[in-house]
């Protein structure tokens, strides 16, 4: 017997919706029946559709854990109000620094509005780009406007003048600043007829010929494309070494990206060594290549010898045009008249002159020197116990091991060294100039070490100590100490000259102990090859960036003398001291260095009132209050540097610096002024409008000393705003 037929009535299901598909499946639930997790709130927005042009496009279902769910009438307006950008979740993972928004399928972007049809509907669209391009003309005509007002060579002209000089001329000159600078002067004064032969001594007037206008119209240009990407900070790296630190901040910046990412679980390692690989490439490996490819230009165009050729490696200028070290003869022997360079970086060569030390032995000096005088040359002597040399007798030739005396050629004083500490390295001994071709003793004898040859490697292939290629080190016999010369600079009384000194250590891999031969005279002995002398652009590159920086340090402030232009980097933020950049006659045009005082004081105050609201804020953030980020700190980049910095400096290196303080300020303005529910837009709009009036208007009283101040400086009031100010005439 077959059992009756069960029904069961669950209601009436709704009608199928026309965006429905049958691609899932669905079992419908009674309206009246619906849980309260399918019931769709009023408040609640309906999820765009993404790619879903065509009509039966299917529809998102809010979907319960059995996976059922219900159908809800679409929305008419959210698909024709605005066509919804969805970049598919490639920029999911991108670092969200102010909204912190909810992952989903990627960051959704309105299209851009119609094309405007009046000049308020054009200006409302651009409002973000109007304000930059005003202020770049603002700034275009506070740089060019009365240019060339003072036909004299003032301040720095007179140094990056000389340089750009020295690239139309195609001499060798060193500086302590990356070329890109020089080399801009340099193309500015080229496109503008410049022929170089001009020294650019300070105050000079500018001949006819030189177009000091067009020259600088170049360098202005190129301040004014500091946007794009070569005048950046890695190009300001370029031009001068202080853009290294905002390269550091951006570095910063990175790593914290990195590191944010390298702890998110839902990145793959494929997409890690992407972001890695991409960072590596854009911010170490090609700033780098672009910072060496502009020292191989200044290499390339500066191919002839200069009055700096003393700096770089004996291989270097040998390679030079119009240099005649290619032509010394190769094999040095007993008799030759020779120069000894120091192969440290930045070495200089043997030197010594009549003076003698104020400590220690009082002998005569012998120093280190990078600038070429008869005071270099020395003669090498066979020992007192033996036979004198002999310009006829047969040629003796050094080798690795020969005990030989070096004599000065100016004063006849023997190399000397003698157990007396040296006067600024104590723990090495002093090296003296001692005796004369009649005089001395056994302190006069130095043993020949051959460390290797750059042209035919380690010491066994060497048997003949070679010109240039040969690398020495000199032992002292008696005391078994090695004659060194590193960066130790003599107090003035030894010119600021590098100190040499013997050093008690046998370190074999101390480079400041090695030496080579780089003049070689000897009319006994035939000129040798230029094939043997060749060098390479890497261990060149470095030597000078090596020797840039030793010199930059070496500027270090004579404490014997007062400089009245040099300051103090505590003194920066509070504009406590102007510069003369000129002559202060009356007949002339005078410029000073001064910035903008409300510009320069505003911006230190802000630096206070954000780090002060940055402490406060860090102990809110504990109660996980979110008030402001600690952006502020960027300005410490810049300006911490220069506080541990012994070299002197002055007023210009704070305006890097400045850039961060005004921006810190017009944030401070920003946060507690302008984006405040507190003020009106009527405050807000007063505010705006005083700053920027105290802004314009004292620009506007000291463009004197930017514009320059004709006659007397005396007959100009109110500018004097601080007493520590030298603008006026005592």
């Amino acid at each position: 017997m077959r059992p009756s037929q069960v029904v069961i009535h669950v209601g009436t299901p709704p009608e199928r919706s026309p965006r429905s598909s049958s691609d899932f499946e669905e079992i419908q639930y009674p309206i009246n029946q619906s849980p309260s997790w399918a019931t769709r709130s009023a408040r609640e927005e309906e999820l765009p559709l993404h790619y879903m042009s065509e009509e039966t496009a299917r529809r998102r279902v809010l979907r319960g854990p059995s996976g059922n769910g219900v159908h809800h009438e679409p929305s008419q307006t959210s698909e024709k109000e605005y066509e919804i950008y969805d970049d598919e979740g490639k920029d999911v993972y991108a670092k969200m620094k102010d909204m912190r928004s909810p992952l989903g399928s990627g960051r959704l972007r309105r299209p851009p509005p119609p094309p405007p049809t009046t000049v308020s509907e054009f200006i409302q669209q651009n409002l973000e780009h109007i304000p930059p391009i005003v202020y770049t003309l603002l700034s275009c005509w506070t740089r060019f406007h009365r240019i060339g007002h003072a036909p004299l060579v003032i301040w720095d002209e007179a140094h990056f003048g000389k340089f750009g000089s020295f690239y139309l001329k195609r001499q060798f000159y060193f500086d302590v600043h990356p070329p890109l600078g020089k080399m801009l002067v340099a193309l500015a004064g080229l496109l503008s007829g410049y022929d170089g032969h001009f020294d650019f001594t300070s105050g000079a007037a500018y001949p006819e010929n030189v177009p000091t206008t067009g020259m600088v119209h170049g360098c202005g240009a190129w301040d004014e494309l500091e946007g794009v990407p070569l005048g950046g900070d890695h190009g300001v790296a370029r031009v001068k070494w202080v853009g290294m630190f905002v390269t550091a901040l951006v570095g910063l910046y990175t790593i914290e990206d990195l590191w944010e990412k390298f702890g998110d679980l839902r990145m793959s390692k494929r997409e890690q060594l992407r972001h890695w690989g991409a960072r590596i490439t854009c911010l170490i490996t090609l700033p780098l290549l672009l910072y060496m490819a502009f020292f191989k230009i200044h290499f390339m165009i500066l191919n002839h010898s200069g009055p700096d050729d003393a700096k770089m490696s004996s291989l270097f200028q040998a390679n030079l045009v119009g240099n005649t070290f290619s032509q010394n003869p190769l094999e040095i022997a007993i008799g030759s008249k020779i120069t000894l360079k120091n192969m440290g970086w930045a070495g200089g060569l043997l030197h010594s002159h009549v003076q003698t030390y104020p400590v220690g032995s009082s002998q005569q000096q012998v120093t280190c020197y990078h600038y070429k005088d008869e005071n270099n040359d020395w003669v090498l002597v066979p020992r007192w116990d033996e036979a004198p040399y002999d310009p006829d007798g047969p040629i003796r030739f050094l080798a690795d091991g020969d005990v030989v005396r070096f004599q000065h050629v100016a004063t006849k004083r023997n190399l000397h060294s003698h157990p007396i500490p040296a006067p600024v390295s104590k723990l090495n001994t002093e090296v003296s100039g001692y005796g004369d071709d009649k005089i001395g003793d056994y302190q006069d004898y130095w043993v020949v070490e051959v460390v290797d040859d750059l042209r035919r490697g380690s010491k066994t292939h060497v048997d003949k100590i070679h010109s240039l290629t040969t690398r020495l080190r000199l032992r002292h016999q008696a005391s078994g100490c090695y004659l060194r010369a590193g960066n130790e600079i003599l107090p003035q009384w030894g010119f600021k000259q590098i100190e040499v000194s013997c050093d008690k250590e046998n370190n074999p891999s101390d480079i400041y102990t090695y030496w080579n031969v780089e003049t070689h005279i000897n009319d006994r002995l035939p000129p040798g090859n230029a094939q043997f002398y060749k060098t390479s652009f890497v261990r060149d590159f470095w030597h000078l960036n090596v020797a840039m920086m030793t010199t930059n340090n070496a500027l270090i402030p004579d404490p014997d003398k007062e400089d009245i232009l040099a300051s103090k980097p505590l003194d920066w933020p509070f504009l406590r001291l102007g510069l003369r950049m000129c002559g202060w006659g009356a007949n002339q045009a005078k410029f000073y260095l001064l910035g903008t005082p409300v510009i320069w004081w505003g911006s230190t105050l802000s630096l206070f009132v954000a780090v002060a609201a940055l402490g406060i804020y860090l102990l809110r953030k504990q109660r996980k209050y979110v008030d402001m980020e600690p952006r502020e700190w960027d300005h410490m980049i810049y300006v911490v540097p220069f506080l541990i910095m012994g070299r002197v400096t002055y007023l210009h290196h704070y305006l890097p610096t400045l850039y961060f303080a005004v921006l810190t300020s017009a944030h401070v303005l920003d946060h507690f002024v302008f984006t405040t529910r507190r003020l009106t837009e009527r405050t807000k709009w007063i505010v705006f409008g005083v700053v920027v009036f105290s802004i314009v208007a004292t620009f506007w009283w000291f463009r004197g000393v930017a514009f320059g101040i004709d006659g007397s400086i005396n007959d100009h009031w109110g500018l004097k705003w601080r007493s520590d100010w030298n603008i006026y005439e005592e």
